[in-house]
């Protein structure tokens, strides 16, 4: 029979193969030649019944003999289409078409469980989209798992560091790196002037940086030694964005002089499309950092110029052993340290070598973990869903399955048929989800922060959309395997019984899990929307309402001296006293919550405490204000008095401090009419402060960000003077506007009075509730995220819940009406079924609690003004729960309530 079907091959080698492929074909496409082969089968069981016959049979017991041993027609009929090439693809096209029809009858079981599978692929993929950038996104550098970032870190700057006066001792004598290399510790603001003007950044490094990093140009050339020098030629490397915006990617912009700063500068390359400095500041422009090596040893107080440094580690050196064999050269930095400061760097400055992605990412890995797995949770209470749904199901076709056994399917036909069915959910799934992840990742860039790297950049590529195959795959394959556990068997009185067996207490497991998720995912959602709510309610110590913030840059090349920004500045302020709706309008360095410049405790000397060596104390920030500040963002000044105009031309000086810095300076006293003075450079035998008279002092202001505690401040007046401007190096103010007016009516007079005076400076104008709101963006948007994860698993949770308690009801009907007719109240009833669905919200709840506790201090760091383990947070999961949940069991419980004693007992 197979080699009538198959026939022979007419050629050979290539040939052959070419004409079984093409047969293949033929028979899987052609319609199943389903009368043939009955007529066939039919043909061989007569001639096994003649057979008989002839041996002395009766026709009847001949009959019966051949069908014997021949077996079944349907298995009969599967082996002999297993012989044909191309049946197994035969078979699944029926096993697909048989589904759909399935999925056809039951329309709203299969809604609901593509729906639940679509949201949890949809979900999964766009937080995947998320941290994709940020856990495992390539950097664009060569072998990058070997780029380190080298430096110190102490108090006032938690970011590596690196200073001329030892960095090429460094470079010089290090031996776990290859290469070490450095670029300017901030990137500066810089103007381009020809034709359109505009503001950019600008970095200088080292010539080895790029070749360090394993980057080239893509267009031109690396820097030259002779470009190094500090009296060498003005060249310059531009990014790929300036390339394209500005000179329209254009080949001829190489040699090309451009303005920047009033210099011209030579284009001597371009930076390919993916470059990006390693600790991420903007950077449009990279120029030469030409330091000379032996000004850079100068001790007199200068210890050389900032830098960040980065290495790249040689083949096989761990970060650890970096760190051990560096240790030396970090030691060694106290050769140039002067005397009185080296007390200080022993306590206060630290060395610290950590990869690049580790530099880049920072905290925002934490939060990727667990948006991770928050999704991940939602996900697993989906799947427990699904497949909860899908046994449930299949206890209802378990006749079916029976049936179809007796006719002669085999388990591992039933088995396929499941995964079949189970494939084609998760496929549909897929696609929808992909949809959905597709409109939740625009949702989430929406409302992310700039303060997460990388985010606006994260989008469904091959790998993610390979990744939510394999999801759906894996998640088709358990749903599949979950319907086929138990052998189908003609057992009628399964199908209305307890469920008591094997595929019952797995589907209550399922059940439990869920919960317990779900119950991790809501203590984590109420801790963060409880520290949310801490930090958005706290006192500021200022008005934030109908208050606008103006803030305004300088062009260097036009304010190059403390006398024109000055000039400038005072005229605009002067403009803004005379706007439409203003009532107040001062100027400021900074405004709160944002930190001030900072110093240490311990360099502010009174008349009865002289400042100290060394940086104890903590720091204290400071603020250069005009006289109308405290007045115009309403911080009360309550003792002495504030700045006043008549300050403004003294020759004394006058300071302000916040009531915490006041109690620290002159403990049980009032602090006006005191006199203190700022050794800003104690530590190296410098002291360039005047000695200040305490005006007054006024109350605290929120001003180290919105998640960091209060911090000592004090406030000192800007005067009309250069001197009061010469460290103004941003050539930035902030102007702070108390109006009346809509804020987009006062924007537009500020921006048109700014083109007159000067069409070329840079204003960027805010509310200072937008301000506020800004600095809260991220934790708004790691609530926002984790929140919308624990109630999308609390809801797949319950109806799972109630999915399952309602299976239970019916599967005890026939229970139920038996104990009514033998006098069970119908509150028996109720209590009956309510027992069954407790039991698994208890033990969910106790599971997730447990777990929520175990996991809770990963969330320590992210949290405000509450604990990882705060009683009523957990007492509130408990409760919502424990409310949510019953409502969910009392559902189904009291439809068994009411069941019909003499239907019940009727019911097959």
């Amino acid at each position: 029979m197979g080699a009538a079907i198959h026939g022979d091959c007419p050629g050979i080698g290539d040939a052959c193969a070419m004409s079984e492929f093409f047969t293949r074909l033929r028979y899987f496409f052609r319609p199943r030649p389903s009368s043939d082969l009955d007529d066939e089968l039919q043909f061989h069981l007569e001639e096994a019944t003649q057979a008989n016959i002839a041996a002395g049979m009766t026709p009847e017991e001949a009959r019966r003999q051949a069908r014997i041993d021949f077996g079944g027609m349907e298995s009969a009929r599967e082996q002999t289409y297993a012989q044909r090439p191309g049946w197994w693809m035969e078979t699944v096209l029926q096993d697909v078409r048989y589904a759909l029809r399935g999925f056809r009858r039951n329309s709203i079981f299969t809604i609901t469980v593509v729906a639940t599978l679509t949201l949890g692929i949809g979900a999964t993929t766009a937080v995947f989209s998320v941290v994709d950038p940020i856990l495992f996104r390539p950097l664009p550098y060569a072998h990058a798992d070997r780029l380190v970032s080298v430096g110190l870190v102490q108090s006032l700057e938690t970011q590596e560091f690196t200073l001329g006066g030892f960095f090429f001792d460094w470079q010089r004598n290090q031996k776990p790196f290859e290469a070490l290399t450095s670029e300017g510790a901030v990137s500066r603001e810089c103007d381009l002037t020809e034709r359109n003007p505009e503001q950019l950044h600008c970095m200088p490094v080292l010539r080895n940086f790029l070749t360090t990093l394993g980057v080239a140009p893509i267009l031109g050339r690396n820097f030259s030694a002779v470009e190094m020098r500090s009296n060498g030629p003005d060249v310059a490397m531009i990014s790929y964005a300036l390339w394209k915006s500005r000179f329209n990617r254009s080949p001829k912009v190489l040699n090309q002089l451009i303005d920047i700063d009033g210099s011209q500068v030579r284009v001597i390359g371009v930076l390919p499309e993916s470059f990006e400095l390693p600790d991420l500041q903007p950077a449009d422009v990279l120029m030469p950092l030409a330091l000379d090596e032996a000004q850079q040893h100068i001790v007199n107080g200068s210890i050389g110029f900032p830098m960040r440094t980065f290495a790249r580690l040689k083949p096989g050196v761990s970060i650890a052993q970096a760190r051990t064999e560096f240790a030396p050269l970090f030691n060694d930095i106290q050769r140039i340290i002067p005397p009185q400061l080296r007390r200080s760097f022993q306590t206060d400055f630290h060395l610290r070598i950590r990869s690049l992605r580790d530099r880049q990412m920072q905290d925002a890995s934490l939060i990727a973990w667990v948006l991770l797995g928050s999704v991940l949770a939602v996900l697993l209470i989906v799947c427990a869903n699904v497949a909860s749904l899908l046994m449930a199901h299949g206890a209802t076709r378990r006749r079916e399955l029976a049936v179809r056994a007796a006719l002669g399917a085999s388990r591992v036909r039933l088995a396929r048929q499941a995964l079949v069915e189970a494939f084609l959910l998760s496929i549909a799934a897929t696609v929808a989800g992909c949809i959905l992840a597709e409109v939740l990742l625009r949702i989430f860039i929406a409302i992310a922060p700039a303060s997460i790297p990388f985010l606006a950049q994260a989008h469904l590529d091959l790998r993610i959309i390979l990744f939510t195959v394999i999801v759906s795959v894996v998640c088709g394959a358990l749903f599949g395997l979950a319907s086929v556990l138990q052998k189908p068997s003609w057992r009628p009185q399964n199908d209305r019984t307890v469920a008591s067996g094997s595929l019952a207490k797995i589907r209550q497991w399922l059940v439990i899990g869920q919960i317990a998720a779900s119950v991790v995912l809501l203590t984590g959602g109420l801790l963060f929307l409880r520290s949310f709510w801490n930090l958005q309610h706290q006192q500021m110590g200022m008005r934030t309402q109908n208050t606008i913030t103006v803030t305004v840059t300088l062009p260097h090349q036009n304010y190059d001296t403390a006398e024109r920004q000055m000039a400038f500045f005072l005229q605009f302020e002067n403009l803004l006293r005379f706007a439409p709706g203003v009532n107040s309008v001062a100027a400021s360095d900074s405004v709160p919550p944002d930190p001030g410049h900072q110093i240490f405790f311990s360099s502010i000397a009174t008349a009865t405490r002289p400042a100290t060596l060394g940086r104890t104390g903590g720091l204290v920030s400071s603020r250069l204000v005009s006289p109308k500040y405290f007045r115009t963002l309403g911080i009360p000044v309550i003792e002495g008095r504030g700045f006043q105009l008549d300050d403004v031309n003294s020759s004394e000086h006058f300071v302000v401090l916040s009531k915490q810095l006041a109690t620290r300076l002159f403990p049980g006293k009032n602090a006006v009419g005191d006199r203190l003075q700022f050794h800003i450079n104690a530590d190296v035998g410098k002291v360039n402060t005047p000695w200040y008279t305490v005006a007054g002092v006024a109350a605290n202001v929120k001003n180290d960000g919105l998640a960091g505690p209060e911090e000592p401040e004090y406030y000192l007046l800007r005067r009309d003077r250069a001197e009061d401007w010469s460290d103004n190096y941003r050539r930035t103010e902030v102007f702070i506007l108390r109006t009346t007016l809509p804020p987009d009516v006062i924007s537009r007079w500020i921006r048109a009075q700014v083109a007159k005076l000067d069409p070329i400076v840079l204003v960027n104008i805010e509310t200072l509730t937008q301000r506020v709101s800004t600095m809260a963006a991220r934790p708004r948007f790691e609530t926002a995220l984790v929140g919308f994860f624990a109630a999308t698993g609390l809801l797949i949770a319950l109806l799972g819940l109630y999915g399952i308690v309602a299976f239970i009801a019916i599967q005890r009907t026939q229970e139920i009406g038996v104990r009514m007719a033998l006098g069970a109240t119908r509150f028996n009833i109720l209590r009956l079924i309510l027992w069954q669905g407790g039991r698994l919200i208890m033990g969910g709840g106790l599971l997730g609690l447990g777990i929520a506790l175990a996991l809770a201090r990963v969330l320590k760091g992210m949290l405000f003004s509450i604990g990882p383990y705060d009683p009523l947070s957990f007492l509130s999961v408990a409760i919502l729960l424990g409310v949510v949940a019953l409502s969910a069991t009392l559902i189904p419980a009291r439809r068994a309530m009411y069941i019909d004693p003499m239907e019940a007992l009727r019911h097959e």
